[in-house]
């Protein structure tokens, strides 16, 4: 966040030498669609030495100045992707499943609760609060109920042109950060991570959401235990009337 308001200051300060400039459009990217750098402009290399027109050598001048906040104006822009994501917003309600037994044939631990989903910055990225109570083991082994509390922030990077995703909850000190895609023909995002959660025991996730309508979301966890994948949680949400 500090590099980000560094580079705006930077080119706030700098661009006070150019008078003018257009704003370029481009078609906004579809879901899952393959997409390529239009919109984005490139920035040519500052010629040698310098006049009237152009910065000495080494600073950018004032035509590279214009071309950086056009293209800087293209990557901010919200298109079919954040849509998608805002179209999620809204109170839902959630049960949860985890096969946390090593043994396969162990009926899963189950719980419920609430998800509340709300686009911010302008639509630009949405947030999901999350709240239920699950059973967890004490340091005893002895199962007992726990307040669980989570918070997500979803978004579509328009430079990486992933969907992104980060996780906290009140069940650990870190920050987890996932990339992912979304197929429109199957209507489902795919996500992939590397867990940590305890020193050492770095584990890879595929996260798989599956969204049939506005209503409805089904969330399956496969974690690489061993080499083999695993699925080990499944969420399904039920938006509220």
């Amino acid at each position: 966040m500090k590099t980000s308001l560094i580079v705006i200051v930077f080119i706030a300060a700098t661009s006070l030498a150019v008078s003018t400039f257009g704003q370029s459009t481009a078609t906004s990217p579809a879901p899952g669609s393959k997409m390529t750098n239009t919109g984005q402009v490139a920035v040519p290399a500052n010629p040698t030495g310098g006049t009237a027109a152009t910065a000495p050598t080494g600073q950018p001048s004032a035509a590279d100045m214009q071309k950086m906040m056009q293209q800087m104006t293209e990557m901010s822009k919200l298109n079919e992707n954040h849509k998608l994501l805002s179209s999620l917003d809204g109170d839902w309600d959630y049960a949860i499943k985890f096969w946390m037994n090593p043994d396969p044939n162990a009926k899963p631990q189950e719980s419920k609760g609430t998800a509340i989903r709300k686009s911010i910055m302008g639509g630009r990225y949405v947030t999901m609060d999350v709240s239920g109570k699950m059973k967890m083991p004490d340091e005893t082994g002895k199962m007992k109920d726990v307040m669980f509390k989570g918070m997500a922030i979803e978004g579509y990077d328009n430079v990486k042109k992933k969907f992104i995703a980060s996780w906290v909850d009140n069940m650990g000190t870190g920050i987890e950060f996932s990339e992912g895609t979304y197929d429109p023909a199957t209507k489902t995002f795919t996500y992939s991570m590397e867990m940590e959660p305890m020193p050492g025991m770095k584990t890879q996730v595929r996260e798989v959401i599956r969204v049939p309508d506005n209503k409805h979301m089904m969330l399956e966890w496969y974690e690489t235990q061993g080499g083999q994948e695993k699925k080990t949680m499944e969420i399904n949400y039920t938006k509220k009337s």
